[in-house]
């Protein structure tokens, strides 16, 4: 009878771990993307969009908690990682949004379209943004042990000139942003330049691996 338990065990695995994986996971991996976890367990994930205090006010991803990259993408986020934690092996890696399917792209253009917001966020008939394609991500510091973020003078999400990264000083010298938060934005930049990524100037988060010109020259966007 022990025999029977051991032998039909690896079958009943992999059906646990299928359905401990949400519908929007698998057609992120079925379409080719990957788990960031997979290249680095080590990097902390926390979606703002499968939560309500975003800049649309209510839950985007309805069953997506993974953050998921084109392989790519995920490599040069791992690579960012390990940087990070031969600088300051206290600190880690946040993942706040990776990939995000134009269906979502969709209800964030809907909520800010003919606002004064409305030039942060990627109109979909235009063709979205890199988030469409796997190529972006959205990404703090944070203690490795706790998770408790650091200091970066505004909130994930912040539309509006804080989180804007050419003019920094003037923020620390008028007091908008705390030097310390200066400080650790640049750090973030820096690791995250060294590993590929190009920062977004009105998002001290952001983060694009490539252009929007090679996105739709040689990816595809999510569905």
């Amino acid at each position: 009878m022990r025999f029977l338990r051991l032998l039909f065990l690896p079958i009943l695995l992999p059906a646990v771990c299928q359905a401990q994986t949400s519908a929007t996971a698998r057609e992120m991996a079925r379409q080719g993307f990957v788990d960031i976890l997979s290249q680095d367990s080590t990097i902390q994930v926390s979606l703002m969009y499968s939560r309500a205090d975003n800049f649309t006010g209510r839950v985007l991803y309805t069953d997506l908690r993974e953050a998921y990259l084109h392989p790519k993408a995920a490599r040069a986020l791992a690579r960012a990682q390990q940087l990070l934690r031969e600088q300051h092996p206290e600190l880690s890696l946040k993942v706040y949004d990776a990939a995000r399917p134009m269906s979502i792209q969709q209800k964030m253009w809907d909520t800010v379209k003919g606002t004064a917001q409305q030039n942060y966020v990627s109109n979909p008939r235009n063709g979205g943004g890199l988030h469409n394609y796997g190529m972006a991500v959205d990404i703090t510091l944070c203690d490795a042990l706790t998770g408790d973020t650091l200091d970066m003078g505004t909130v994930v999400d912040h539309l509006g000139p804080e989180a804007h990264i050419d003019a920094e000083e003037d923020l620390v010298r008028r007091g908008t942003i705390s030097a310390e938060a200066l400080r650790n934005r640049l750090l973030l930049r820096q690791v995250m330049k060294q590993a590929g990524f190009t920062p977004l100037r009105t998002e001290w988060w952001h983060f694009n691996l490539i252009t929007r010109a090679e996105a739709r020259a040689h990816y595809k966007v999510i569905r």
